[in-house]
């Protein structure tokens, strides 16, 4: 039995410290590969806690490893802090207020994931000190995790390779050990090029691109027929080919987001999308390139650790909440609609309770289901390495992620207490790896069974680089 109090303690003691980190990322949030700020507050953390830090991970100026201990199994502790563009959002209030228009906003919550990833990193540190145990613990500061795949690259260049198990976590309405179930994407520009003429005078010598992009589009459409049920194809235009009317445009641009149940299933879907894209080059005799924008894997599951976290978890039992938490969350739920607050807990395959503001249970390890799947780059380091994630309830039951409604709950008290309860499963379930090195044994021969068949073959290749923006002199 691992001794829950001398953990629970340490990240008690230090709980102020992360959630002020938490609030400090939320007041100026970023995008991917944009994170300078985020990334600075988080180093300026790690060594305070007496990290050993390595900046510029993978030439990403915006991704920080940390590292403590130099002997014993290699835990990694996965944190992110990006945000997303046009939800900015004041906090504490419960309508639609944003703080700069158009501007940024953290509406999947990464603030609270990067503190609590390193909290949870911090506490073990302090635990293995203290015990004299074996043991290395990392924090991997992760960007870009809303559509730039950081960790994607990461795992491309090896970051990852000698690492024994991952742990991570992610804020939401319900707590539960996150079922290992996403989509492997990829995101694909395709840039068709023609040849420009007047639309009027002499339309039969233009060789229309905007044309082939909505041909493209039209037979990506009907495509879907025959994709497998849980593939998602998506498009958006990057260049619609100018304002000018009359001109035959001979340049456009659209951007793929293609989506499958594994990495297998992608690239057959990818090889299809692509064809779509020759043949519409070749209806309207104009050419076509294309460039991969970034890319994500499949998770990949392992039961060892999904038990071990699972059993932390209902050790410590739900996140609690008090009047004032539930006082907020039901302002918040004023602004939902009956289908979004129903639909809270359909991922974890249970019915929400009428009136219940937050979350007051711990879902069971095989109550997941397979609804609202998306994509994440954990699916990457899941190939590469034993891991697991927990989801704990941070904001009010409905409330829709990607929404202002979450910004606005961000930097609530209930968000904190989140905050410092996943840090607390994290933390418990590395102390129980560490203490029994046969469950780490057990979980990366799962892991090798799991990859034998397919071994990993990273969605971004080598002469991709991430589209990094430097900071100007200006923004320090």
């Amino acid at each position: 039995m691992i001794n829950q109090e001398s953990i629970i303690g340490l990240i008690e003691k230090k709980k102020e410290i992360f959630t002020s980190l938490s609030d400090r990322v939320f007041d100026t949030p970023e995008t991917l590969f944009m994170e300078y700020k985020s990334v600075k507050e988080h180093i300026n953390c790690l060594e305070a806690e007496g990290f050993k830090i390595t900046k510029n991970l993978c030439n990403m100026p915006t991704a920080v490893m940390g590292e403590a201990g130099d002997k014993g199994p290699i835990i990694a502790f996965l944190g992110e802090f990006d945000a997303l563009p046009g939800l900015s959002q004041m906090p504490f209030e419960a309508q639609p207020s944003p703080v700069t228009k158009n501007g940024n906003g953290h509406g999947c919550g990464h603030n609270l994931l990067g503190a609590a990833s390193l909290l949870a990193a911090s506490a073990v540190k302090d635990w293995i000190s203290l015990k004299k145990i074996n043991g290395q613990i990392r924090y991997y500061g992760c960007p870009a995790e809303e559509g730039g795949a950081a960790k994607t690259y990461m795992a491309r260049e090896g970051v990852f390779k000698d690492v024994d198990i991952a742990i991570s976590w992610h804020p939401a309405t319900f707590n539960a050990v996150n079922r290992p179930i996403s989509l492997a994407n990829t995101r694909i520009d395709f840039m068709f090029s023609g040849k420009a003429a007047h639309a009027a005078a002499a339309p039969h010598l233009g060789r229309s691109a905007l044309d082939a992009v909505e041909l493209m589009n039209v037979g990506a459409n009907y495509l879907r027929e025959h994709m497998p049920s849980t593939a998602r194809v998506h498009y958006s235009y990057l260049n619609s080919g100018g304002n000018s009317v009359n001109v035959i445009p001979d340049k456009a641009a659209v951007r793929y987001l293609i989506r499958a149940s594994d990495l297998k299933q992608l690239w057959n879907l990818v090889e299809r999308v692509e064809k779509i894209a020759e043949g519409a080059s070749l209806m309207t005799e104009t050419s076509v390139s294309k460039k991969i924008f970034s890319g994500v894997s499949n998770l990949l599951g392992n039961r060892i650790l999904e038990k071990v976290m699972q059993e932390q978890f209902e050790r410590l039992g739900p996140v609690i909440f008090n009047m004032e938490d539930h006082s907020f969350a039901n302002k918040i739920r004023e602004t939902l609609t009956s289908h979004e607050i129903a639909s809270s807990f359909d991922r974890i395959d249970m019915k929400t309770p009428k009136n219940l503001t937050f979350c007051d249970f711990v879902a069971p390890l095989d109550g997941n289901s397979e609804y609202g799947v998306g994509s994440t780059d954990v699916g990457d380091v899941s190939w590469n390495v034993p891991t697991v994630q927990a989801r704990v309830a941070t904001c009010a039951v409905g409330t829709p992620f990607h929404t202002w409604q979450l910004v606005a709950q961000g930097k609530s008290k209930a968000a904190h207490k989140g905050m410092v309860h996943a840090a607390k499963i994290m933390a418990l379930t590395a102390i129980e790896l560490l203490k029994n090195s046969a469950l780490i044994h057990r979980a990366k021969q799962e892991h090798l069974e799991k990859i034998k068949e397919t071994p990993y073959r990273c969605p971004i290749p080598l002469d991709v680089s991430p589209p990094i923006i430097m900071q100007s002199h200006s923004d320090e």
